[in-house]
């Protein structure tokens, strides 16, 4: 038996615009029943009691507004909540428990903001009845017998406190124009402003006005504005995001010690090295972006993470990819190189007042994509405007072939029009290359967003447009800086896997600045390894092995990993364990090959 679920993209449907193909040519329709009509809204509305499944009016809409999907059958006595009619809707809700870090992971549009309103009590849950109306009370019998119970009824009665970090720091300059001493004073109910403030490395960043902040400073700000309330349930939404790999080191600690206090606590997180790091339990929620969110049951972090990456969750026994992430273990010198040189630098150096970057001299072949790591604001997006000709050097030269296709960590919504107009203005005949189209446009599903004006893009839909935008160009080298921002963890697998088929069957080159360094891993061949004191002075080495380079970035950071004996994908030893022990005294920082579990540091 199956639950057939009929979606319409509010956004995309353009009845005004089209032939309501969908009216016309939809079978039950033909015969005298009305499945698709026009209301008032001017809204497709699909009755999904009368459709057949057929599929014809998602294949005739010119806007691709449409879907129709068909879901398990005992779903349907487990929905949460439903919008309205025709729009998403959510199953299951996440389990928190006491003294613990959950982790929630899906891709975006899937449900998991939806959830968190729900964890925190400022969503009621419709049960799918969005005409009926929501009531705890109905929501309480629902869970009757389940282990989330208690905290509901704790939300119920307003005796359960939760602090939210949400995913839009980028809207706190709006909200709070002072000082961040001052927000973070008002939000200190554990009295323990300088505790969190050293943690977050956040001194030097008191006395600035948060709008002046960058993006790194903002994230560390907002979580530790959550983290200094008085709570019973903290959730963290993509906390991560913008921090460089030491922040993020600094942020799951104190994540790990809110749990040891006793404390529930649930995070939204994308990048799944991180998430591997701090969580000890994971559920992934699955489904179709903008139609219907499944959460999964409760699995340890690493049989979590790995469910995601293989596409199956054996408890459910579903599977919802049909492919697996895996993670190709490449010996150094085993990558193959063209022997043409499509970029070379001499020693470099740049100065500013208050800053000054040394670059060691470096080659950069064709058929390589050099990775590039290293902490914020020591001069890796100067190194790569260097690259690309948007600035100059203060002394050394930059030899390029051809023009470099750059894309800047920072994005411009600027374009007056929408997505397909910008394609057209930009790309021309490119963007319809078969190339393109099977690595990138299909897999992160640009079609959906020809019609939107690009002024109305969120951050990751604006990533994708931007890193289409990149790869289509003709050129020698590929510029591209911090391409996984914003993205969801399956949107960064695709990225980094397109980006380095499409340069080593081009024969062409990329530099690749990210601090995920599982997409790091996925896209490389060589590092580029920064160092030195942010802000004051940054220093990179040339083009190492991605061996040798991982060993000296990760020497600096103080972290070893592993591969996983499943995905091979790279995971963090826990501090001080055996396996972190012996793998530092050999100097082996990088990917050693696991010895068991033992050094998990959720497990």
């Amino acid at each position: 038996m199956v639950h057939r679920v009929a979606v319409v993209d509010q956004d995309l449907c353009q009845s005004k615009k089209c032939g309501l193909e969908c009216i016309k040519e939809c079978p039950v329709n033909i015969n005298g029943q009305e499945c698709i009509t026009l209301p008032e809204s001017k809204i497709a509305l699909i009755s999904e009691e009368l459709c057949i499944g057929c599929g014809i009016c998602v294949k005739v809409c010119p806007f691709d507004a449409i879907g129709i999907l068909n879901l398990s059958e005992e779903l349907k006595s487990d929905k949460i909540h439903q919008y309205g009619v025709n729009s998403f809707r959510l199953f299951r809700i996440p389990t928190v428990r006491k003294g613990q870090v959950v982790g929630l992971v899906g891709r975006n549009g899937i449900g998991k903001s939806t959830a968190l309103k729900i964890l925190a009590g400022q969503l009621v849950p419709n049960l799918g009845d969005y005409e009926g109306g929501a009531s705890w009370e109905k929501f309480l019998g629902y869970l009757s017998g389940r282990e989330m119970k208690e905290h509901f009824e704790k939300i119920a009665d307003g005796e359960m406190r939760v602090s939210l970090k949400p995913q839009a720091v980028y809207l706190l300059p709006e909200a709070w124009k002072k000082e961040a001493r001052l927000l973070l004073e008002r939000m200190d109910e554990r009295k323990k402003m300088g505790e969190v403030v050293e943690a977050l490395n956040l001194g030097a960043t008191l006395d600035k006005k948060i709008p002046d902040l960058s993006g790194g400073e903002l994230q560390r700000v907002a979580v530790a504005a959550a983290a200094l309330k008085d709570a019973d349930l903290y959730l963290f939404d993509e906390p991560s995001s913008y921090n460089d790999v030491y922040q993020r080191l600094a942020v799951s600690k104190l994540i790990t010690g809110i749990a040891a206090s006793g404390k529930a606590v649930l995070v939204v997180e994308h990048d799944i090295a991180f998430l591997d790091y701090v969580a000890n339990y994971v559920q992934v929620i699955y489904g179709e972006p903008g139609a219907y969110g499944v959460v999964s049951g409760l699995y340890a972090s690493r049989t979590g993470i790995n469910a995601l990456l293989e596409g199956y969750l054996p408890q459910e026994n579903v599977r919802f990819r049909d492919h697996a992430v895996t993670f190709g273990v490449r010996a150094a010198g085993e990558t193959v190189e063209s022997e043409q040189v499509v970029a070379s630098y001499s020693k470099l150096s740049k100065s500013y007042p208050s800053f000054r970057l040394a670059v060691d001299a470096g080659e950069i072949m064709g058929g390589t994509i050099v990775g590039v790591v290293g902490a914020n604001a020591l001069g890796k997006t100067t190194f790569l405007k260097i690259l690309a000709g948007e600035e100059k050097p203060s002394r050394g030269t930059v030899h390029v072939d051809a023009k470099v296709a750059y894309k800047p960590q920072y994005l411009s919504s600027g374009f007056d029009g929408t997505v397909d107009e910008f394609f057209m203005t930009t790309l021309g005949t490119k963007y319809s290359d078969p190339v393109l189209q099977d690595n990138l446009v299909v897999p992160l599903r640009l079609e959906k967003l020809l019609a939107r004006r690009v002024g109305e893009l969120s951050g990751g839909e604006l990533q994708k447009v931007a890193i289409v935008a990149t790869m289509a160009q003709d050129t020698e080298v590929y510029a591209l800086d911090e391409p996984s921002a914003f993205l969801d963890v399956e949107d960064r697998f695709v990225v980094a896997r397109a980006i380095n088929r499409m340069v080593k069957a081009r024969g062409k080159a990329a530099v690749v600045i990210d601090h995920d360094l599982q997409v790091v891993d996925i896209v490389s061949d060589r590092l580029l390894v920064f160092s030195g004191e942010p802000g004051v002075a940054g220093g990179a080495t040339p083009p190492l092995t991605k061996e040798d380079g991982m060993n000296e970035f990760l020497k600096l950071v103080g972290l070893t990993y592993r591969r996983d004996v499943n995905t091979g994908r790279p995971r963090v030893n826990k501090p001080g364990s055996k396996l972190d022990r012996e793998q530092k005294e050999k100097g082996a920082y990088y990917y050693v090959a696991p010895q068991g579990d033992e050094s998990a540091p959720a497990d």
